[in-house]
Formats: C-alpha cells, structure tokens, sequence
C-alpha cells in the first residue's frame, strides 16, 4: 500500500507539472514574444504575409539572391495550395538521385557564373534552413547586379547588413537570411 501511495503522489506532481504549470508558462512566453510564436512571419511592404524568417523560399529568378536547395518543395505549392511537407531526403552520398540532383545544381550555378559553394549545392540537415553563408551570398553578387541595373557594392552593403552573426555569439556560422535579403532587394527599387 505504502508504494501504490508514493507511486500515485508521483503521477499527481509530474501530472500537474506537466499538464497544468508547464502549458501556462509556454502560453505565458506566447504572449510575452508574439512574433516567435506565432511563427515568426515576415511580411512585405504592402502588410501580406510572404514567409516566415525560420523556413527557407525557392528563388530561382535571375534579379533575386538564390536560396540553398531543398529536400522538397517547400515554398512550391501543389493545386490544393502550399505543400506543409518538411524534412529532410535521407538520401545516402552515394545515392544516385542525389548526385544527379547536386551534379544539376552545380551546372547551374556554372552556367550563372557563380562558384558552387557548399550552401548551395547542398541541402541543410532539416531540408528547411533560411540562410545561406555570407560568402555564397557575395558570390552572387555579379548576376543580381546585372539583372538588376544596381552597383555591386550597394548589394555588398545589403548583404552585410542582413549577415547575422554566431548564435550567443559562439554558436554556428554567421548566415544571411534570404528571404529577408530578397525583400531588402525589392525595397531598393
């Protein structure tokens, strides 16, 4: 009986730890950062909803900065409307789809005349990363200058100002968000 007792004290403190304190902090914290909860959504200029800053886009349009590849089709959207699939291929390196698909990226990028940096040739681990490295970025730099009739060092300027820095100044790499990017880009009209 005196363990029935201790076992049943338990379940009733990890039950109201668990069902009842922890789902009002979390609700708390919701209303305390409304943006990251409610999906940290950008919006553009005219106050529509175009992404959220945590979920890369597809850019494939000359006059924008492309994003790194992905497992699937994020950003597409299918006739009943945007896909909602995230993840990543699970392809193996010696899996022949993948190599057909990085062989691909990398023709691509040759014939823009851009050097195929690693970002972007090569999906993030979750298939959805944002960010691109500064340096597949500057890379770019030549095409949107050209497609867009604007001065490199002003797309050099943009970029810098969009490059985020390491986590707690200690964790990843410093990344540029291209979706944010591209914005800034439209907004230099």
């Amino acid at each position: 009986m005196r363990e029935f007792l201790i076992g049943l004290k338990a379940t009733v403190v990890f039950w109201v730890l668990t069902a009842l304190i922890y789902p009002f902090i979390i609700i708390g914290l919701g209303f305390l950062l409304p943006y990251q909860a409610n999906g940290s959504l950008i919006q553009n200029d005219q106050g529509q909803i175009v992404g959220s800053a945590l979920i890369g886009q597809t850019f494939q349009a000359d006059n924008y900065f492309w994003s790194r590849p992905s497992a699937i089709a994020y950003s597409e959207t299918a006739e009943a409307g945007p896909t909602g699939l995230s993840g990543a291929s699970n392809l193996a390196p010696g899996n022949p789809e993948l190599i057909e698909r990085v062989q691909a990226d990398i023709q691509r990028l040759g014939a823009a005349q851009i050097q195929p940096a690693a970002d972007l040739i090569y999906t993030s681990g979750s298939g959805l990363d944002p960010h691109i490295s500064p340096d597949a970025a500057i890379g770019q730099i030549d095409r949107v200058s050209q497609a867009r009739n604007l001065p490199p060092n002003q797309l050099t300027s943009l970029i810098e100002e969009y490059t985020e820095g390491r986590f707690l100044g200690i964790f990843g790499e410093p990344g540029v968000n291209v979706l944010q990017l591209n914005l800034a880009l439209d907004r230099l009209r």
